[in-house]
């Protein structure tokens, strides 16, 4: 699992819309908090991507960008952010290999990816990593924190 002054990998997927999001293009605009969540419209997931939304403006006060991620496909995160408005990025990562890139891909086939969420500063170096399974809240509260700081 990446930690704090790991370079974050590159990578580039479809998100919701099926555009093209490319994390060096989106770090050229400020530090990017990116989230992994294991499974779309869970309720898990949906608890930690609505609390991402509801405190959206705090992040973009900072001028961080923030992208949600998961191994559903574009038509499943589509649906995620319809349904909950969501408002930013949701990244298909359908193959695994983005987070496989970031220590977050399980060794079980099958099993979603583990939770974790990484502010990314414009140099592309992790200054914060949040492992919680279990505590969706403070992925973004712990992001925010970073930010602050």
């Amino acid at each position: 699992m990446l930690q704090v002054g790991d370079d974050a990998p590159e990578f580039e997927l479809s998100d919701q819309n099926g555009e093209t999001v490319r994390l060096s293009a989106v770090l050229e605009k400020g530090p990017v908090v990116l989230f992994f969540y294991p499974a779309a419209l869970s309720p898990g997931c949906t608890r930690e991507a609505c609390h991402f939304r509801d405190i959206v403006g705090e992040f973009a006060e900072r001028g961080a960008s923030i992208l949600g991620i998961s191994a559903d496909d574009v038509a499943k995160q589509k649906k995620f952010d319809d349904t909950h408005r969501l408002g930013y990025p949701l990244l298909a990562d359908t193959d695994g290999n983005v987070a496989r890139a970031y220590g977050l891909k399980r060794r079980i086939p099958g099993i979603p990816a583990k939770r974790g969420t990484f502010v990314i500063g414009s140099d592309r170096k992790i200054l914060a990593a949040v492992h919680s399974e279990l505590n969706m809240n403070i992925h973004a509260d712990e992001a925010l924190g970073a930010l602050a700081g």
